[in-house]
């Protein structure tokens, strides 16, 4: 990362609903040229009314010129591309990594806080992170947190790392999705249910609402899937709320 090189920048445009949550939760109003369409989604974005604020890009550095942004905010897609064309255009490309550890959410918050000239703007988030860490209960609960179609956390995901804080225990599962027959036979002590689009009709949300998944014998949780999608910061004040839940 070259964070510590980074200069001030007075207006930028986040081209990503991840790169959003950073932006939208470290800058001032006046330094926020745009945001993704994506994160003006309520189905997508808990912070959706603050993005609304803003002028939405669909994810392209095109989309963003007529704002003339100072700084560009980039993850992942079409990276190499975007760069280049935003060093011709004398913006400055900020890309951050795509969260695969907790560590990695930190060094993101230190870049954007960097980027917006003012580093220590991520410290408040970075010490609610690190007391997480620093008080991680001992012992972890038997987990298994579901979403549509029984869909479940990765084995060793930034997702298992976030719920270990919590003191939940992600159980591993074949293939990455719960069963009926497991819940039935084998429930976890906490069951915790994404409520990701849980209002639409689909096959998903018809699984989540079958008799073994409602009737499981298991302390039962909910948790905004909104904010697993990018499992960034929005994630520290969730995982306290579990925490809570579970003691």
């Amino acid at each position: 990362m070259l964070a510590s090189a980074l200069l001030i920048g007075a207006s930028v445009a986040s081209l990503n609903l991840c790169t959003d949550e950073y932006l939208l939760l470290l800058a001032r109003r006046n330094e926020i040229a745009s945001v993704s369409f994506l994160s003006q989604d309520p189905l997508e974005s808990p912070l959706w009314r603050s993005a609304r604020r803003f002028p939405a890009n669909r994810g392209s550095i095109e989309d963003v010129l007529a704002r003339r942004p100072d700084t560009v905010l980039t993850m992942g897609g079409g990276g190499r591309a975007t760069r280049l064309l935003a060093r011709r255009l004398r913006i400055r490309p900020v890309e951050l990594v795509s969260a695969e550890s907790l560590q990695d959410v930190a060094t993101n918050l230190r870049t954007v806080a960097t980027a917006l000239g003012e580093p220590a703007r991520a410290t408040p988030w970075l010490d609610r992170l690190s007391l997480l860490q620093r008080t991680r209960p001992a012992v972890a609960k038997d987990t298994m947190w579901i979403s549509g179609g029984g869909s479940t956390l990765a084995a060793g995901s930034i997702g298992t790392q976030w719920l270990r804080l919590a003191g939940l225990e992600q159980r591993p599962l074949p293939g990455g999705r719960a069963s009926l027959e497991t819940l039935l036979v084998r429930p976890p002590a906490v069951l915790v249910r994404s409520e990701y689009r849980s209002a639409q009709v689909s096959s998903g949300t018809r699984w989540l609402d079958h008799p073994i998944v409602r009737n499981a014998k298991s302390q039962r949780l909910t948790t905004d899937g909104r904010r697993w999608t990018c499992v960034g910061p929005l994630m520290i004040a969730e995982i306290e709320r579990l925490r809570a839940a579970t003691r």
